[in-house]
């Protein structure tokens, strides 16, 4: 061996990553989320994941290395926001909008919320994947919506309500599976709007049909 050969410095190879498809991948955040719904954070584990996508659990260990990285990296996997492209040309409207819609989903993403509570408040990691994709895509739709509303003068940039029109929707959808044991659907949402959101920004409620009795 030349003294050349034998200065060189040892290469380290960092270990690899298995390379999967994105709709493998997305097979297993599917199936850490809805387990997590259905169990409990607690109660999920890599090896359950592992069994019920058919893969081995080193797969998993190998991509992700620990659960809740795992679980952060599934939670950004669904980031989007359901109320992108609300846009009727009224702020009323829009709210009400808003409000179907996330009577709609609400089952599935409050159930999530609750699952992950104890847990988002031991993990950084998975409180800030939480607010990036459940909490500030939607709550930055609706400050855009509102903003539009204040643009078309339908509402005065000073109202105080403003602020906490994002807070006031999350909040339902959170408390009212605590206060009654049923999710907040689109019917109860819209019923909200009218009562609670709409006048406090200035807005009437929805115009009735003239009586044809």
């Amino acid at each position: 061996m030349t003294s050349q050969a034998a200065a060189r410095p040892e290469t380290v190879v960092a270990p690899r990553r298995s390379r999967l498809t994105p709709e493998r991948e997305q097979e297993f955040f599917d199936a850490v989320l809805e387990q997590i719904r259905e169990c409990g954070y607690d109660a999920v584990t890599m090896e359950g994941v592992a069994a019920t996508t058919r893969c081995s659990k080193s797969t998993l260990y190998r991509q992700w290395r620990t659960k809740p990285r795992f679980v952060a990296a599934a939670l950004r996997s669904s980031s989007r926001s359901r109320f992108t492209g609300i846009d009727t040309g009224s702020l009323a409207e829009d709210l009400r909008q808003v409000a179907r819609t996330a009577g709609e989903w609400s089952g599935r993403d409050t159930h999530l919320l609750q699952a992950l509570g104890h847990a988002i408040t031991t993990d950084p990691e998975l409180k800030r994947a939480l607010r990036e994709t459940l909490v500030e895509p939607e709550a930055a739709a609706l400050r855009e919506i509102l903003r539009r509303g204040v643009e078309r003068g339908e509402v005065d940039a000073g109202n105080p309500a403003l602020e906490f029109v994002p807070a006031q929707m999350f909040g339902v959808l959170r408390i009212r599976p605590v206060l009654e044991g049923e999710y907040a659907d689109p019917d109860y949402l819209v019923r909200f709007m009218e009562a609670a959101v709409l006048p406090a920004l200035g807005l009437g409620p929805r115009p009735r049909p003239p009586s044809t009795g």
